[in-house]
């Protein structure tokens, strides 16, 4: 009895086959777990439930909060990611809370000192004004906030919706760039 009556060619060939298979998806499998695990797509560290106070001559500046931050250190452009939102408190020389912020995904570029909320922004101001946007920018060095996206602030007599605007970075004195709706004017 011959090898070949046992084990006919055509099985030899589909057992070749799946072994190559078999081979090359394990490469894949290789190639996954080895760009998951790359050092360089990890974050430097993690901070779960983070609660960060901010001062200035011992008085409260503001406080930030997040359930889940990452710290990406080893980048050209260091950043801290928010993925499950953010919270800033920001405070006044009273110790009193000037405005609010909170967003569902964040990131701050340490170099730049330049904030970024997405998704469902809302900010709230001392003269209860309220700014909702998708996509708000933060400029620590130039004290401001900003937006192109589309906004609507509601104030305590009024809506008014536009394209971008432009705000200091407590709120207090913003202005939108491209307004739409109804304005109500005083003729005094």
């Amino acid at each position: 009895m011959d090898f070949w009556d046992i084990f006919p060619k055509r099985y030899l060939i589909i057992s070749i086959a799946l072994a190559v298979a078999m081979l090359m998806s394990c490469k894949n499998d290789i190639e996954v777990i080895s760009a998951l695990t790359n050092i360089d797509t990890l974050p430097s560290q993690t901070i779960v439930n983070l609660e960060t106070i901010y001062t200035d001559s011992a008085k409260i500046q503001l406080i930030v909060k997040s359930k889940l931050v990452k710290t990406y250190n080893h980048e050209e452009d260091p950043y801290l990611e928010f993925p499950l939102g953010i919270e800033v408190f920001f405070y006044d020389r009273t110790g009193k809370v000037e405005s609010q912020l909170s967003a569902k995904y964040a990131i701050y570029h340490k170099n730049d000192k330049l904030w970024e909320a997405k998704d469902s922004v809302v900010v709230i101001n001392a003269n209860g004004e309220i700014l909702n946007t998708e996509q708000l920018f933060w400029d620590e060095n130039n004290k401001m906030i900003f937006t192109y996206k589309f906004v609507s602030i509601t104030t305590t007599n009024e809506i008014i919706y536009g394209e971008g605007m432009e705000a200091n970075e407590n709120f207090t004195d913003w202005k939108i760039m491209n307004p739409q709706g109804t304005f109500y004017l005083d003729h005094e």
